[in-house]
């Protein structure tokens, strides 16, 4: 499939449905002379556009609603404006953000507008008690929003192994607990207060679960471990938490009865892709299932330079999810 979008380079795509179309809030890819390294520094973005669909038909036009947010906007950032999403709450469209405050510790933020497309005004300061990166809210059917993150290696998630207000700076890049027999570093959770702008409960660590133990997924398990690009959707009651597993470049699910988890993994939902990241979204449109990713083939490989994608996913009987449709 061609790029969705093509008049400038984007990644990390959250798609929601808003007011009949697919908005599509995704990180803004910018030229750099920084090299490839671990800690991502080659990921510069500095502001997020916005972008809308009345139809994922492949000639159907995307809009681009301009710069909604940038980095001189929000007090407390210092730079890298990564992997956004959105919701919708009350009237009110939130956008929320990960970026590197003045001591170049990512935290996340939250800014509120009155439009899908925005603009938005960030709120001063970051979430309390929020770090690391890739935020991934969840309106559940009740009306409690979650918000999902972290990010290893340059998302600082391994630098909060002695609790959710500690950062270790020895933990910084790709230094993490390995070895046989280890447990891998889950994704967080906490609930959203009623105003979508702090947490309402602490920050807690999901257990993705092998299904052939029951028991977490191990450190070395590259294949199926978390890594970061936290997502959230529910299909016929049950909980889908997708995520990246990082080094490996795949998309994998794992399902749950309950928005905390235990997660039991399913499988995987996109083999590698052209490009070292592999971020996503999933969301229904008009009867249908989309998986939002990106690569970097409109670039011609550049890693930093990546593009918006789009294809149909399904679910066999069982629930799970497959890439070709069932019979």
């Amino acid at each position: 499939m061609p790029p969705l979008i093509t008049n400038i380079y984007t990644a990390d795509p959250s798609a929601h449905v808003f007011e009949g179309k697919v908005y599509i809030y995704p990180s803004h890819d910018r030229e750099t002379d920084i090299q490839f390294n671990d800690n991502g520094d080659q990921y510069d973005m500095a502001d997020y556009h916005v972008f809308s669909t009345d139809s994922l038909d492949p000639a159907a036009p995307v809009t681009d609603h301009g710069v909604v947010l940038k980095t001189e906007d929000v007090p407390w950032v210092s730079k890298q404006l990564w992997a956004p999403d959105a919701a919708y709450k009350d009237g009110k469209y939130y956008l929320y953000f990960p970026a590197r405050d003045k001591q170049g510790i990512f935290r996340i933020g939250v800014a509120v507008g009155d439009r899908p497309e925005g603009p938005f005004q960030a709120d001063p300061e970051p979430i309390r008690g929020s770090y690391s990166i890739d935020p991934a809210t969840f309106v559940d059917d009740d009306g409690q929003a979650y918000m999902y993150f972290g990010g290893l290696w340059g998302g600082q998630l391994q630098c909060y192994q002695r609790g959710n207000d500690v950062f270790d700076a020895e933990w910084q890049g790709p230094k993490e607990p390995s070895g046989q027999g280890v447990r891998a570093l889950g994704p967080r959770v906490a609930k959203l207060t009623d105003d979508m702008r702090q947490f309402a409960t602490e920050v807690q660590e999901i257990q993705i679960l092998a299904p052939e133990t029951g028991e977490p997924i191990l450190a070395d398990d590259h294949d199926r471990r978390f890594f970061e690009a936290a997502w959230m959707h529910k299909y016929n009651g049950k909980y889908y938490f997708s995520y990246s597993t990082g080094d490996t470049h795949y998309l994998a699910y794992a399902v749950g009865d309950s928005p905390y988890g235990p997660f039991t993994y399913g499988g995987r939902i996109l083999e590698p892709v052209l490009g070292w990241t592999t971020h996503h979204s999933i969301v229904e449109f008009k009867g249908r299932w989309w998986l939002f990713h990106h690569d970097c083939e409109l670039s011609n490989g550049i890693d930093h330079l990546r593009s918006v994608k789009v294809k149909e996913i399904f679910y066999d009987k069982d629930g799970k999810i497959v890439t070709e449709k069932p019979e």
